[in-house]
């Protein structure tokens, strides 16, 4: 897989360097503190120029990509054998660039892992990663067959499973204290029906303005920070 931007190459070659196999950089490229990190890590480095670089990628390179090993996903049973208490549940997102966004604030709040559907759902590909901005390689990320099952297994294990949707409680009123599995839905249809219904709450952020909905990635923020803010 090949994974690009300055963030992204930073934290590869900072804290996952084992997992890259080669370095392509942009003839030319003037960042000292890459180029500085990079002679450091010896590994293999190939230069090209702008057109050849614009047509390894689909997306703002910034003079630097990685060619990287697959990413690697945990299994549901690794994090529930761990002390994991606060988990996302991604259902069926479409855009990558929603997923990169709340990968990233999901790792800056200390969520534990995130879980995804296996079919009908964005894959972790370079755009993901670059949204991101690197911090993909620091958050454990679960691919399942069944969303519904795997909620099963959570609430097995003394996990409450918060939904999000517009016609739910406000979001304020609900108790985060506990073991939390906090449900993310589609960017246009939310939740799935047989999702919800797993659901032990669903939670509401109230609109004030004309705008109805927000956009999934900032849900996830607000509500993200919500458990957090009520756990400490």
């Amino acid at each position: 897989m090949l994974v690009y931007g300055r963030n992204v190459a930073t934290e590869y070659l900072n804290f996952n360097k084992t997992n890259v196999r080669k370095i392509i950089i942009q003839e030319g490229f003037t960042d000292k503190n890459l180029i500085s990190l990079v002679e450091k890590v010896k590994i293999p480095v190939i230069y090209k120029n702008r057109r050849e670089m614009d047509l390894l990628v689909n997306g703002v390179h910034q003079g630097i990509i990685l060619d990287v090993t697959d990413f690697k996903y945990f299994s549901l049973d690794e994090v529930l054998n761990s002390d994991s208490d606060f988990v996302l549940i991604i259902d069926h997102l479409e855009d990558p660039h929603n997923l990169g966004a709340i990968i990233r604030t999901a790792e800056s709040a200390g969520v534990d892992a995130i879980i995804l559907p296996q079919n009908r759902e964005v894959q972790i590909n370079s755009t993901v990663m670059k949204t991101s901005a690197g911090t993909l390689s620091k958050v454990k990320i679960i691919k399942v067959t069944n969303l519904v099952q795997a909620i099963n297994k959570l609430k097995q294990n003394n996990f409450w499973i918060v939904g999000t949707a517009m016609d739910g409680n406000d979001y304020k009123s609900i108790d985060y204290n506990g073991k939390i599995g906090l449900v993310i839905g589609n960017e246009g249809h939310g939740m799935s029906r047989l999702v919800r219904e797993s659901c032990d709450f669903i939670a509401s952020i109230p609109m004030r303005g004309t705008v109805n909905s927000l956009n999934a990635s900032v849900a996830a923020g607000i509500m993200i920070y919500e458990v957090v803010r009520n756990r400490k």
